[in-house]
């Protein structure tokens, strides 16, 4: 595991300052959103559709503190981008949008690097409200980013977008209390780790902030490399992770099959109160991985014989199956949901931190033989073999 300390070049204009929004393309946009507020206490924030005079594509954006989702459908038949997207992808990340300044400076400096990563140039949208600049570029596989600068817009969302439409069922359970997204994984296929963080150093400068090898993660079947790259002030990082040889298929690999590619696999949501957030969640019926007893016998063990304090009661984190890892300056407590959809792709974490920046690398073990239990019953913890179908057959 290795930290990299220098924090590479900044840009000469314009910067990127966190995370704004991340958008789904989903089958049904509508129940998409409303599972979100059902089971992760999201609650309605803006809508764009029929009612707002938008005839192709409908969008319901939902809101915990400052995490904003958006899920996006095609309105009308034929729609062939989103329909191809769905196909091949199932419901999944689109894009995954930053706050900027000085959006314009940022994609120039882009394309003076690049030929092929813009995919949208600047463009203005405006309404009652003010004016917000825009800009895509792509990036690992059929994901984007969406260069979002505000420029003082004073509206609900972003222009075009009004109060949301439809209310989901009340639940007397409380919010679970997500404050902001810790940071976003993307996988990928054997040996494109390297090239996909790459991308991001010279694209967009953003520099390596973390890595961890197959030598450190790994099972009895299956392993993964990890390098996180984050921007100049390290508010967005964006793991990126690939499979490694083993006895059998990783769940980096399980999800590259299902999601015909690379892509994003899951958004870590960052709380305050990670025990009082899952237990919100619990009964809101969120289903989480479950963690075997013999991992906190061996954590409390391993505790016992280091300076690091935790504060949380470890019987309660061992009821709720909270994973815990820490080195001598702190520690970090995290859980991770079952997959968010029919597809073995998409997932969420849940995460704490205390004095702690890593991504859980001690846990990494234990959650892939978690994950493992879930992929044999699935009929996938099998001998590995290239199952993968980039760009459909």
């Amino acid at each position: 595991m290795t930290y990299h300390q220098s924090k590479g070049e900044k840009h000469e204009k314009g910067e990127f300052k966190c995370f704004d929004h991340v958008t789904f393309w989903v089958g049904n946009a509508k129940q998409a959103a409303s599972h979100y507020c059902t089971h992760m206490g999201f609650e309605p924030y803006a809508y764009m559709g029929l009612e707002t005079g938008e005839r192709n594509i409908v969008s319901h954006v939902v809101r915990q503190n400052t995490v904003i989702f958006v899920f996006k459908s095609a309105l009308n038949p034929g729609n062939t981008e989103f329909g191809k997207h769905i196909e091949k992808h199932g419901d999944a990340v689109k894009d995954v949008a930053f706050t900027v300044e000085d959006c314009e400076a940022l994609i120039q400096a882009t394309k003076s690097r690049s030929e092929v990563s813009v995919v949208k140039e600047m463009w203005t949208e405006t309404d009652e409200h003010g004016s917000v600049n825009f800009a895509v570029v792509q990036t690992y596989g059929d994901t984007t980013h969406t260069l979002v600068e505000r420029m003082g817009y004073k509206g609900l969302f972003l222009p075009g977008y009004k109060p949301p439409l439809f209310v989901p069922a009340i639940y007397k359970t409380p919010i679970p209390g997500i404050n902001f997204i810790d940071h976003i994984v993307g996988n990928q296929p054997d040996n494109e780790m390297d090239s996909a963080s790459q991308w991001y150093e010279k694209n967009l400068l953003f520099h390596r902030f973390w890595s961890i090898d197959d030598d450190l993660m790994h099972t009895e079947y299956s392993a993964l490399r990890s390098t996180v790259v984050t921007n100049h002030q390290e508010t967005i990082k964006m793991p990126i992770n690939e499979p490694a040889p083993g006895k059998r298929k990783s769940q980096i690999q399980e999800y590259c099959d299902y999601n015909d590619g690379p892509g994003v696999q899951h958004i870590a949501l960052n709380t305050n109160d990670i025990i009082k957030a899952i237990e919100n969640l619990r009964e809101r019926g969120m289903e989480f991985l479950t963690i075997p007893d013999a991992y906190y016998i061996k954590l409390k063990d391993n505790l016992s014989r280091s300076r690091t304090k935790v504060t949380e009661d470890m019987d309660v984190l061992q009821k709720h199956r909270i994973l815990v890892d820490f080195d001598e300056n702190g520690y970090l407590l995290q859980i991770f949901t079952k997959p968010m959809q029919d597809r073995p792709t998409f997932f969420l974490e849940v995460i704490q931190r205390h004095n702690h920046h890593g991504f859980g690398a001690g846990n990494f073990k234990t959650l892939f033989e978690a994950i493992e239990i879930d992929q044999k019953a699935r009929g996938n913890l099998n001998n590995l073999q290239c199952n993968c179908f980039y760009g459909g057959i």
